[in-house]
């Protein structure tokens, strides 16, 4: 982002991940819950350094290092400082003064349950300090104001954030609230906020204070307003569910926007990396982990589950398919119901239709691998790999015990089980002689009978 005169503002993006979250009912530190198959604090760290935080200083609560470690994970340029003491926000951003010390033209100051927040949001708290303001808050207007700051606006100014306890009756009636999160000019950010003191009820420092404290030192502060949604806050479990549905409407409004076909929208969830090129077609009852790709032309049939994949131009998955992580899928190939893949590249025009398990393994590109086919890839201690080649025929009700090869055109016998390789056009099969024994099954049902009768 550039000043007026021109030159690239610098950002530091101070997140707040102190809070215990204990309504949440979990071990788990409730910034570390997951929405669209993304942790919230990642979330906001995204949003953070799209919108330009090349500086990133994250406070967390004692002992927390495994919030610490999600933070250096998405952001590895990350500070982490800890607020030993839960004494309110301003005294939580305090706790990274050294990041505050090291100067930056703007400061944007976010917590990390409130996942929602866009880095275009964030880009427009950044221009108001641009343009002159030492303050920027960014403010929204529910359908029902009870329980937040009143923003106080003078024109384009604004004035004061007001708790609804120290609201006057003419001050409630205001229905543009304060969402939370905040920007500060750099030059001035430090100043203000060592100004904020604790005489409230609770004995904190509040950051909400910056604002009149901005005004006291001559300074100008305004409020951007945004949607409810962009600062829709976590604190319980209903709420995570509430802002995992939001953020599904977005993804998958964006998703048709691109050119992808969802059958029912409202039934396929999608994670917030998920890549769908143009004419993908997507039915019922889908879910996508992290880390898929799905090429232009394809089509991912109802109730399949992806997850780490890729799958390639014009392929088919499902019904009823799951690609676990590292799963392959090359140019119009078909994975049909009940097929699993993991750790598996399946080549150009390969085919797996029904019942079969592809793990550790290379499919050719034209190999056909039959119904209830599985490559053994596990011995108990290590995984193997299994190599089948193009244009391959893996009959019916096979097992390959990796780590073996079936070579190029190679035909295995329905039913056989593999353990050694096996050369290119040639035949396999590993099955006892059938043995018919003429009349044996009446035999065993007259013994069985009889023992029966004298019982």
């Amino acid at each position: 982002m550039n000043s007026p005169n021109g030159h690239q503002r610098s950002c530091l993006a101070i997140v707040l991940a102190a809070g215990e979250g204990t309504r949440m009912r979990s071990s788990t530190p409730k910034v570390l819950h997951s929405i669209g198959g993304k942790t919230l604090i990642a979330h906001v760290l995204t949003a953070a350094t799209q919108a330009g935080g090349a500086q990133v200083a994250v406070v967390v609560g004692p002992g927390r290092d495994d919030v610490a470690a999600e933070a250096r994970k998405v952001a590895p340029q990350a500070q982490v400082f800890e607020q030993t003491e839960r004494l309110g926000t301003a005294h939580a951003v305090l706790a990274a003064r050294k990041a505050l010390e090291a100067g930056a033209d703007d400061v944007l100051v976010m917590f990390a349950d409130t996942p929602l927040v866009t880095a275009e949001t964030l880009s427009q708290l950044r221009g108001a300090l641009s343009g002159g303001a030492a303050v920027a808050v960014l403010g929204f207007t529910p359908k029902d104001p009870t329980g937040y700051g009143r923003l106080v606006m003078s024109g384009q100014d604004l004035t004061a954030i007001v708790e609804e306890k120290d609201a006057t009756p003419e001050q409630r009636q205001i229905g543009f609230c304060n969402g939370g999160l905040m920007a500060l000019a750099g030059k001035q950010a430090l100043a203000i906020i060592d100004k904020i003191g604790n005489a409230n009820a609770k004995g904190e420092y509040y950051l909400t204070d910056a604002v009149a404290i901005a005004r006291g030192m001559g300074l100008k502060a305004v409020a951007i307003e945004t949607g409810e949604d962009d600062v829709r806050g976590i604190n319980t479990k209903a709420q995570l569910a509430e802002t995992e549905a939001v953020l599904q409407t977005r993804l998958r409004n964006a998703a048709m926007e691109a050119g992808v076909t969802l059958v029912a929208p409202e039934t396929v969830f999608l994670s917030s990396d998920t890549k769908l090129g143009r004419d993908v077609t997507i039915e019922p009852n889908v879910v996508f982990g992290p880390g898929v790709t799905v090429e232009e032309g394809a089509t991912i049939r109802s109730f399949s589950h992806l997850e780490g994949a890729h799958v390639g131009r014009g392929a088919r998955v499902g019904p009823f398919a799951r690609l676990r992580p590292g799963a392959k899928l090359g140019v119009d190939v078909h994975i049909g119901n009940f097929v699993e893949v993991k750790a598996a590249t399946i080549e150009d025009g390969a085919k797996a239709n029904h019942l079969a398990y592809i793990g550790d393994a290379r499919v050719g590109a034209g190999a056909n691998i039959g119904a209830g086919t599985i490559t053994c890839n596990y011995d108990g201690v290590d995984k193997h790999k299994t190599d089948i080649g193009k244009g391959a025929f893996i009959g019916t009700n096979s097992s390959l015990v990796a780590p073996v090869k079936i070579g190029d055109g190679a035909y295995i016998g329905s039913g056989s089980v593999i353990t050694k390789d096996v050369p290119a056009d040639a035949l396999s099969f590993e099955r006892a002689e059938q043995t018919n024994k003429e009349g044996w099954a009446a035999r065993f049902r007259a013994a069985k009978a009889a023992r029966k009768k004298k019982s």
